[in-house]
């Protein structure tokens, strides 16, 4: 017969570790594993995202862990690192590479949630069924990166009327420029304006694709959507100063960083609708009932200083309408 006193030992010791193990798998650290375009040194763009993040309650290394999987601008390594996060069984999917990434997580997997970024028709590109009702396992944030390269060319016709115009286009990521062209011809078409396809999809292509301007009487230049020339805007800006042609980019940075002028959705408002949307997840909402965001925010950015190297004076009209102007 078990001693009376050994047995209350064991029941009280039994009875303490309950406790221990329930408070160990409710603060078990749920896991985001994002899947990047570039590379980490463009870390900094995510400043918005883990401030939205914190804002919904959720810090980094704190209550939530991050795995980040970078493709270094190589869009067919988005499958291998979306099955790697899969591998990992992270809690959450989150996808700012882009409709690539978004089509590569969800082909990755149709149980863990998703959480994508892309600057296409998601209904188009075949990512979700629908805007309201995504379904599945997936929802997300779309940008109007496409649906603003028309307007671009229009800007850019503002601040430099020229009969030749070139684009600059990623003939590898033809989710992009498929959705634009027939719009971009358009409007090229009621300016008058001849439009000039300059393909580049590695950074070998730039010298060739800007030496071309001379030699297609180019008088602008308007840059595409893509995020490999996003991850290589302070050469594509410097080109553009070397062979004095006026260039309009899709993002703020390249005309921080020197460029004559950009329009485009904001990046940093895309980056905290997809935090949201990520945190309540984490919170349990299921991606299916979460309706796909349209950013919606875009910005006019003028750099002065660039005109002025270029001898090219800002309409007043357009002044007043940029959202920021660098001196």
């Amino acid at each position: 017969m078990m001693n009376r006193r050994v047995f209350i030992s064991i029941l009280g010791g039994a009875t303490a570790a309950w406790p221990i193990a329930g408070r160990a798998q409710q603060t078990a650290m749920p896991v985001i594993g994002l899947l990047g375009t570039t590379s980490r040194e463009a870390d900094a763009r995510l400043a918005p995202f883990r401030q939205a993040l914190r804002q919904a309650g959720y810090v980094e290394k704190q209550n939530v862990a991050i795995e980040y999987r970078w493709a270094e601008n190589e869009y067919d390594r988005f499958p291998a690192l979306a099955a790697d996060l899969v591998q990992r069984q992270v809690t959450v999917i989150v996808s700012l590479g882009g409709t690539p990434g978004a089509l590569a997580a969800k082909a990755a997997t149709s149980t863990i949630p998703i959480v994508f970024q892309a600057g296409v028709d998601p209904v188009e590109a075949g990512i979700v069924a629908s805007l309201n009702r995504p379904g599945g396992n997936i929802t997300g944030v779309s940008q109007l990166l496409t649906a603003t390269v028309p307007k671009q060319l229009q800007l850019m016709h503002e601040v430099a009327p020229a009969k030749n115009v070139a684009f600059l286009l990623n003939e590898t990521n033809p989710l992009y420029s498929n959705s634009f062209l027939k719009d971009l011809e358009a409007a090229a078409s009621t300016l008058g304006v001849k439009l000039h396809l300059l393909h580049a999809s590695t950074e070998n292509n730039f010298d060739p694709a800007f030496e071309m301007l001379g030699r297609l009487e180019a008088g602008a230049l308007v840059v595409g959507p893509d995020l490999f020339f996003l991850s290589r805007r302070d050469r594509l800006v410097a080109l553009a100063a070397r062979h004095s042609v006026p260039a309009i980019y899709p993002w703020r940075e390249a005309a921080m960083a020197g460029g004559l002028m950009s329009y485009a959705s904001s990046q940093a408002d895309t980056y905290r609708q997809v935090a949201i949307y990520t945190a309540r997840v984490l919170k349990g909402d299921k991606p299916a009932d979460l309706p796909v965001q349209q950013s919606i925010k875009v910005e006019l950015v003028l750099n002065l200083k660039t005109a002025k190297a270029l001898g090219i004076s800002f309409p007043l009209p357009l002044l007043g309408r940029a959202d920021e102007v660098i001196e």
